[in-house]
């Protein structure tokens, strides 16, 4: 399990600052999304967190809701102005990225958050993901691919650098389950949890299943509950941790 010292992650930090006040050509607006896509940053390293915030100002399509430099003061000022997408480092003074994970989703079932961090360890990874975030990024993202990358939650997709996917990939590959478990789930939702597993978002199972957003959402309140889980991305990955879908 690989951890990061203070110092590879201020070594990050300041890569991904240069990056930030380097980029003079902000990324084209994405061509099929007219609906300003709304961004809030948790970020205790102010140039990074204000770096950010101007880099999706600047962006056609994009608007930074908020910049805070810590989950306690992102619960207090979010609601003003709720984004579409949470961007969110891990390692913050006082609740961690991850708690703050948990604690958004409960108030905002709907709200996307994306990881942002120096640390590719297995134990954060994993935890992030139970948590519900939906992707993860490392700090030395290209500023161009972090655009893209919050167009790419917005429509569905969990964005992730290279190095946490081959570490996700990897921790299912090594994880062996005494046998299939079974969790009384019907066809239909069993069906509904596949298209979960494929990358479909509300919508699109709402189109491949011929039914309404408010029927699936129905049916995934019923899969949480089977599953004892919280989120889309628990549901996930206990899906493929026990084999429910094939």
């Amino acid at each position: 399990m690989l951890h990061l010292s203070p110092a590879e992650g201020a070594a990050t930090d300041e890569q991904m600052l240069e990056q930030l006040t380097g980029t003079r050509t902000m990324p084209q607006p994405p061509p099929t999304k007219t609906e300003t896509i709304k961004v809030a940053i948790i970020e205790d390293l102010r140039q990074i967190r204000e770096g950010l915030g101007m880099l999706i100002d600047m962006t056609e399509g994009y608007r930074c809701t908020g910049r805070y430099g810590s989950v306690e003061e992102a619960l207090s000022g979010i609601s003003r102005d709720v984004p579409d997408v949470v961007l969110s480092d891990i390692g913050l003074p006082g609740m961690s990225g991850i708690e703050g994970i948990r604690i958004l989703k409960e108030r905002y079932p709907r709200l996307l958050v994306l990881m942002l961090s120096v640390y590719d360890d297995d134990e954060r990874i994993f935890d992030a993901l139970c948590a519900g975030a939906t992707g993860y990024l490392l700090k030395k993202t290209p500023p161009a691919r972090l655009i893209e990358s919050l167009k790419e939650v917005v429509a569905g997709g969990a964005p992730m650098s290279p190095e946490v996917a081959r570490r996700v990939i990897t921790l299912f590959r090594d994880f062996r389950p005494p046998q299939r478990a079974d969790y009384d789930l019907t066809p239909h939702e069993t069906r509904l949890l596949k298209l979960l597993v494929e990358g479909h978002n509300y919508k699109t199972a709402a189109f491949e299943l011929g039914v309404s957003v408010n029927t699936v959402s129905f049916h995934l309140k019923k899969i949480y509950e089977k599953l004892q889980v919280h989120s889309k991305s628990e549901a996930v990955a206990k899906a493929l941790r026990d084999h429910l879908v094939r």
